[in-house]
């Protein structure tokens, strides 16, 4: 049994690893498939035991659905039970990575075709303040249909072209975090979490858009205040570098075309699950099709090598596959723990601890600067199933808190979200420069905003 009380330790320690990614010089993406593997061996190898001590709270469930496996001994049925579990859990996680890999391939054709320096080259001022309030605001809206890890890449690459000088850009791009994560809140795809959430049945696309826009503005207005007063009034950013929309050989046209198509795709995805129940993940990659199509007709006879890259069969192998592997170590190390019931031992503890649901939201977002919201929201998800009616049904006040809670508490610290990480690496911030600069702001902004949401909730 000394196995299964390894199962929690393995799984915290693979936190950490991923958190602490670049003093380890380990890929997260290795840590978390790792992780994965070692939580499933150690069921399989212990299957028996685990069994007879603590049985899985979903095993009657599968005992009704397959009662021919009621006579077998504990052994032979709990490796059945594992076997449908692994295949049960891997079918759901492949859902969510084909939404990811589909939206993945969508943004990078439609940044390939310089569509976002149609965004750049709309910004005209060179106020810092004005540019600042411009730039977060951005943000905050195009999060709602591109995510928030997409987002930051898109923002800072149009921040760098406005912000020629690094120092200064360093306080621009910190709060492109905290403006990402915020509108990424509020958007069923704006977040992964947000994602698992409304795949998962927790929340409906329209209740968390209505319930969480105001906390989410709330959240980003008071660390964006804050950075406002910082900055002089009559500021001015350097001379920007020339804006370049896109490659010249791409006819202008076709590129609006193209960011259209992407940008209307995207924000298509809940309406279409919404008005016929089509998944999020079919959505998403019927425009990607719809891309691939426009693309391939247009460059199939094309003899320039350039524009042969900007075909999705090009695009496809330019995708960052170690995300999609971080995410499938996460959902199946989640999934490991949910199945031999150390998420049911979890969530007695955290009700034991806590009277108020919304308090276990509210400490599981503070948790999230610091530990992977992907993995905290996933494990609540199996700790909490929706019920029918009561605290956890679908809408409830917890799920639609939760998910304030796990996406906007990421930005408290620069590596609590992937958002973040993204942009520590791309602009080199420090974690020391990010907690002086923001990490108070942003807590204040963080309980404000969910001050704001308990009171009209």
């Amino acid at each position: 049994m000394i196995l299964y009380y390894l199962m929690p330790i393995i799984f915290l320690v693979g936190i950490l690893m991923i958190a602490f990614e670049d003093a380890i010089r380990i890929n997260k993406a290795a840590t978390a498939v790792g992780m994965s593997i070692l939580l499933w061996l150690i069921f399989l190898l212990d299957a028996a035991g685990i069994f007879s001590a603590h049985p899985p709270v979903h095993l009657q469930e599968f005992l009704v659905g397959f009662p021919q496996f009621a006579e077998l001994s504990t052994a032979e049925l709990a490796y059945e039970f594992i076997e449908f579990k692994l295949i049960n859990s891997l079918g759901d996680v492949a859902t969510t990575l084909f939404f990811v890999l589909g939206s993945m391939a969508i943004i990078d054709i439609v940044d390939s075709h310089g569509g976002f320096g149609v965004i750049s080259s709309a910004i005209k001022t060179n106020r810092q303040r004005k540019l600042l309030w411009i730039l977060s605001f951005t943000t905050f809206f195009l999060s709602v249909l591109l995510g928030n890890l997409a987002t930051v890449i898109v923002m800072i690459a149009i921040a760098r072209k406005l912000i020629p000088e690094r120092n200064m850009r360093l306080l621009y791009s910190s709060m492109i975090i905290v403006a990402a994560n915020a509108g990424g809140s509020w958007s069923p795809i704006g977040d992964v979490t947000t994602l698992l959430l409304w795949t998962g049945g927790n929340l409906t696309v329209t209740h968390q858009m209505s319930s969480l826009f105001l906390p989410a503005v709330v959240m980003m207005l008071v660390p964006l205040t804050g950075l406002t007063f910082m900055l002089p009034k009559e500021g001015l950013v350097q001379a920007p570098q020339a804006v370049e929309v896109g490659d010249s050989r791409i006819d202008p046209k076709f590129r609006k075309r193209i960011l259209i198509v992407g940008l209307v795709s995207l924000a298509l995805v809940p309406v279409l699950q919404s008005l016929i129940q089509l998944p999020p993940f079919m959505g998403v990659l019927l425009g990607l099709v719809a891309l691939w199509i426009m693309t391939d007709r247009r460059y199939a006879e094309s003899q320039d090598e350039g524009l042969q890259n900007l075909r999705m069969h090009r695009v496809l192998m330019r995708v960052d596959i170690s995300t999609i592997f971080f995410f499938l170590g996460i959902l199946m190390s989640v999934n490991a723990l949910n199945a031999t019931g150390q998420l049911a031992i979890l969530a007695n503890f955290l009700n034991a601890t806590f009277s108020d649901s919304n308090m276990i939201a509210l400490v599981l977002g503070v948790c999230s600067s610091f530990l992977d919201n992907v993995a905290l929201v996933s494990a609540t998800m199996g700790m909490y199933p929706v019920a029918a009616m009561g605290e956890f049904a679908c809408n409830s006040s917890f799920w639609t808190f939760l998910a304030y809670c796990a996406v906007t508490g990421g930005s408290i610290l620069i590596i609590g979200s992937a958002a973040g990480v993204t942009v520590m690496g791309l602009e080199k911030i420090s974690f020391g420069y990010y907690f002086k600069k923001l990490s108070w702001l942003v807590l204040i902004g963080y309980f404000v905003g969910a001050a704001l949401y308990l009171l009209i909730a």
